[in-house]
């Protein structure tokens, strides 16, 4: 359900509702009510969030089952890094 990717993404950047409310210029009952499935974020909502969270809106939506990141504003360095990381974390689940 979108209110569980919605929830996920907050846990993992480590925002409270109400932070995430204040970021998206939002009430926190708004995100408490996506949250309990109450309501649905409006289009623009959907938007600040792929933006705050750097994923597409289909991701969001639930339309795609894979992840993806926005690396326009990384330099060179930073994004062979991630792909460093990526390939470092893609061995290592493969010796588990």
């Amino acid at each position: 359900m979108i209110s569980d990717t919605i929830r996920t993404l907050r846990e993992r950047a480590g925002y409270s509702q109400a932070e995430l409310a204040k970021r998206l210029s939002v009430t926190r009952s708004s995100v408490n009510a996506w949250k309990s499935g109450l309501s649905a974020p409006t289009a623009i909502n959907i938007i600040e969030l792929d933006k705050l969270f750097h994923v597409s809106a289909d991701f969001i939506l639930e339309l795609e089952q894979t992840q993806q990141i926005d690396l326009s504003e990384l330099t060179e360095q930073e994004i062979r890094i991630i792909y460093e990381l990526l390939d470092y974390f893609r061995q290592a689940k493969g010796k588990a």
